[in-house]
């Protein structure tokens, strides 16, 4: 991109993101069109669409073909806040251990307010995950099912800030935790222990006791820590 569009470009973002952060633009509002955008701005419409792909691939716009369709602000932003914190983790120096006191702090709300919150279909999701839990042994499958479990918690929380928040940070730790797991000599009797501690955690949601629950999610990510710890 010439230099003139890049300017023109990021002159687009930061006209859309003021309209975002003064309330102009709500979600499922539609956005002026490219050509109306661009006049308004004084850009062309190739500066409109590359500012309109960078918001999508952050997952703050969506852009629908056919007409009346156009682009519009939309929810939900757990996926591209993943993919922005597995970026910053690739280029800073936060610790494990800082990490691990973050989920800490947001997994204790989430499970105490998923004991507070939860419903028939989320139990119901979560004891599938601890069952399939308790009889995976295969590494890459067992993970994939551990983030479920976690993810699946913080929706039951039905707060979607801390949820948000804490699904995008287990996303960010998926691949360092399975990279861990491998290097580790006895990954299978670790997958007993937190097997254990899974059906523990969804034990204290189903019998909506907050503490409890927020206590064994406590035990649980400081235990896999201290065990993981050596190769994070």
């Amino acid at each position: 991109m010439p230099p003139n569009d890049r300017k023109a470009h990021a002159l687009v973002l930061d006209h859309i993101e003021s309209e975002l952060l003064t309330g102009r633009y709500p979600v499922g509002t539609k956005l002026p069109a490219e050509r109306e955008l661009a006049t308004r701005l004084g850009v062309s419409r190739g500066a409109v669409r590359e500012a309109i792909r960078v918001l999508q691939a952050q997952g703050i716009v969506e852009s629908l073909p056919g007409p009346g369709r156009g682009t519009r602000t939309i929810a939900g932003h757990t996926e591209a806040l993943g993919k922005l914190l597995r970026l910053h983790l690739a280029v800073t120096n936060t610790s494990a251990a800082d990490l691990t006191e973050t989920r800490v702090a947001l997994e204790r709300s989430t499970s105490a307010l998923a004991a507070r919150h939860r419903d028939a279909a989320a139990l119901t999701r979560m004891r599938d995950l601890v069952d399939r839990m308790d009889e995976e042994r295969r590494l890459d499958e067992f993970n994939r099912l551990d983030t479920d479990f976690h993810v699946e918690i913080a929706k039951a929380a039905r707060h979607s800030f801390i949820g948000d928040l804490t699904c995008s940070i287990r996303l960010a730790l998926k691949d360092p935790i399975r990279r861990a797991s491998v290097a580790m000599p006895k990954w299978q009797v670790l997958r007993t222990e937190l097997s254990a501690q899974h059906r523990a955690i969804f034990e204290a949601i189903a019998d909506a006791d907050p503490d409890e629950a927020s206590a064994r999610m406590d035990q649980h990510i400081r235990s896999a820590y201290t065990i993981l710890q050596p190769q994070l």
